[in-house]
């Protein structure tokens, strides 16, 4: 059993006031069964009115308008979290895929979480299957196997994709993060008939140094008929642990986004995040990342610049 104090503070930052900004959260922790919320409090700038609401997955949603011009904005979540996963690995389970297809029949999510995305590459998705040799086998050892196709096959590699990289993308680059691994992992399992959800969270820092801890992370549930979701992290081969914090869950990373918005006005902006992460023992860790957002159009492009180089010329 584990109480983690996590303080996640994201600060948009822009070169020209705008107004209007319109955002939504999914940065509320989960209180499951092993997953319990102690505390938590959402700090905004402006103190705007704030509109609560759960989603199709069950996540607590957050919306909320910033109607005044600024120039920056600081979305600031503190949590205290206590997660006790009693097994770190999950019991013996000879359920197979035709064991859970009549509760996937009966089930509109669970037959919805089972469909793969479509993809250029799917006939190499398929072609991963056979090489491990799933075939006939229980769908605990199915999704373990594929979690280690990934660990070993795929290099982790930080800066070289986004939330708009690809599966196809990264199948050729065989790098990425840790949502780059989930996705494929997700797709390797629907592809053989396993329900399977993208989840979002946090991996705290532990002695075994796991990888993409004390930021954001993301993992994978697969559902089985006897003990229903279980974790599954890509990123470091393993089940998931009393040091994942889970947040929300979903079809992909754009049902678990922490944060989607947008607003009016020409500005470039920035964006960074900083994760702080407290121990009951006094332990604590804390990772700053500036974050490479989604291109703008061109078009948007050359009226900033046009912008600016007006702006320039009024100074001089």
């Amino acid at each position: 059993m584990a109480i983690f104090k996590i303080v996640h503070i994201t600060k948009y930052q822009y070169n020209w006031p705008i107004k209007e900004s319109i955002n939504e959260l999914r940065l509320f922790p989960h209180n499951f069964s092993n997953q319990d919320v102690i505390d938590y409090q959402l700090l905004i700038t402006h103190n705007p009115e704030v509109e609560y609401y759960h989603d199709y997955y069950g996540n607590k949603v957050a919306n909320f308008n910033n109607l005044e011009a600024h120039e920056e904005m600081v979305i600031e979540s503190r949590m205290t979290v206590q997660v006790n996963h009693s097994l770190k690995i999950p019991a013996f389970d000879s359920n197979t895929i035709k064991d859970i297809e009549k509760e996937k029949s009966e089930n509109i999510t669970l037959l919805r979480l089972s469909y793969p995305e479509v993809i250029v590459k799917q006939e190499e998705i398929k072609t991963i299957l056979t090489s491990i040799d799933v075939a006939n086998k229980p769908i605990i050892e199915i999704a373990q196997l594929c979690n280690q196709y990934i660990f070993d096959n795929f290099t982790y590699t930080k800066g070289i994709t986004n939330i708009e990289t690809t599966i196809d993308e990264i199948l050729t680059l065989k790098k990425g993060v840790c949502q780059d691994f989930a996705h494929v992992l997700l797709q390797l399992v629907r592809t053989f008939g396993i329900p399977a959800r993208y989840v979002s969270g946090y991996i705290c820092p532990y002695e075994s140094g796991l990888r993409g801890e004390g930021a954001t992370h993301a993992w994978v549930e697969i559902y089985t008929p006897s003990q229903g979701w279980l974790g599954l992290d890509p990123t470091n081969n393993i089940w998931t642990m009393d040091n994942h914090v889970k947040l929300a869950v979903g079809r992909n990373f754009y049902d678990c986004t922490p944060i989607k918005g947008t607003f009016k006005g020409l500005a470039r902006q920035t964006l960074s995040v900083c994760v702080s992460i407290g121990y009951e023992d006094g332990r604590h860790y804390e990772e700053i990342n500036d974050v490479l957002l989604e291109e703008i159009p061109q078009e948007v492009k050359e009226q900033i610049s046009y912008i600016e180089q007006h702006q320039q010329q009024q100074q001089q």
